[in-house]
């Protein structure tokens, strides 16, 4: 036998490596599906409304029946719903199904992720061609499912598990709830962030600034909604578009960052700004994911999700501008460590806070 020659033990590999790579091809098939059933309606019909035919959830949702069909089918070959026997099959969705993928305010809810990777496939052309020159692919560009995606995505987050993470330091809620405190939202998104902390801490103002027009409106309309029923938040919350660089030099008494300084092209010059925006003796909390101290290959799942998102948003989103110091979403701590020293923060904390979805707290200081 030659040298060449693939042995039995060579065999063994090649067709596990190609079970893992036709796994990830079905995972794929899975997303887009669920994505249709997301955006067409055919999850929230069938929670709301019942098991249905083909036929019945095409005239609840107007899509049409030949299409409804294969998606019902798809969707009870790969597990996602269930069938009852009949002529023609009713299809179900279980009650983990329903909180998974129509529960905007679970912590379960996972069918926003499913439009933020097909977001991101939108963009395959302009990320090929990011990573030939080097260029980027802004925010703006990957639309309405990638900025809603992660809206809805930690919209449970922060209405179910920050207050209490934020209530468990006791020098936090102290400074958060003195009465008048101005707080800051920097990056902040389609406002859940924003208008969680008002409703947390009563007595307080807060602004929510991002750079993105389409998510200021997003956080303003979702603002609107909740001023139905919460008045007082309303009055109490503001969202502009601006820069870092514009806010005013010693006016907040707190600030925050949730899950975007990874995505800024230049970290260091927006926290150096939100210092200078803090009054004496404030602080700034950053909230970015929780991921490993230092590369290790294999990684765990929560790697490869955050890799996964920096390979088609995080990183080409921070590339498209010049300079940009490329973080990628994969923000290891020594890293925020030091951005936030550069920027003249004197001290950075890790804090104590655990189970708050994959996300780890730092605590930035100013003296």
């Amino acid at each position: 036998m030659s040298a060449s020659a693939t042995s039995p033990t060579d065999l063994d590999s090649v067709d596990a490596f190609a079970q893992r790579v036709l796994d990830s091809v079905l995972g794929s098939m899975d997303t887009l599906a669920i994505l249709l059933g997301d955006r067409l309606g055919w999850y929230r019909s069938l929670a709301e409304d019942g098991p249905a035919a083909a036929d019945e959830l095409a005239a609840r949702t107007g899509t049409h029946p030949r299409y409804t069909r294969e998606w019902l089918e798809q969707q009870a070959v790969t597990g996602l719903l269930g069938v009852e026997d009949g002529d023609p099959p009713r299809f179900v969705l279980s009650p983990a199904g329903r909180e998974v993928l129509t529960d905007p305010h679970s912590l379960s809810y996972l069918a926003p992720l499913a439009r933020m990777i097909c977001g991101a496939t939108m963009q395959l052309p302009g990320l090929l061609e990011a990573y030939r020159d080097g260029g980027g692919v802004s925010w703006s560009r990957f639309g309405r499912d990638v900025r809603e995606s992660q809206a809805d995505a930690n919209r449970p987050l922060f209405e179910k598990s920050l207050p209490g993470a934020l209530r468990s330091i006791p020098e936090i809620d102290r400074m958060l709830g003195e009465p008048g405190a101005r707080i800051a939202d920097i990056g902040c998104g389609g406002g859940w962030s924003t208008i969680t902390l008002a409703r947390t801490y009563p007595g307080s103002h807060v602004h929510g600034v991002d750079i993105d027009p389409p998510s200021v409106a997003l956080a303003r309309s979702n603002l609107a909604t909740e001023s139905r029923t919460d008045d007082d938040v309303a009055q109490r919350v503001t969202f502009t578009r601006c820069d870092a660089s514009e806010l005013p030099a010693g006016h907040f008494r707190a600030a925050f960052a949730f899950e975007c300084l990874h995505d800024m092209p230049r970290p260091v010059e927006v926290l150096a700004a939100v210092r200078r925006s803090l009054t004496p003796g404030g602080f700034m909390i950053v909230m970015d994911e929780a991921v490993a101290e230092t590369f290790t290959a294999p990684g765990d799942d929560l790697e490869r999700l955050m890799y996964g998102y920096s390979l088609t948003v995080c990183l080409p989103d921070g590339m498209s501008h010049t300079p940009s110091a490329a973080t990628g979403t994969v923000m290891r701590p020594a890293t925020l460590r030091r951005y936030a020293l550069d920027a003249g923060f004197t001290a950075v904390d890790v804090l104590p806070i655990e189970d708050v979805g994959f996300f780890r707290f730092y605590l930035l200081r100013t003296g």
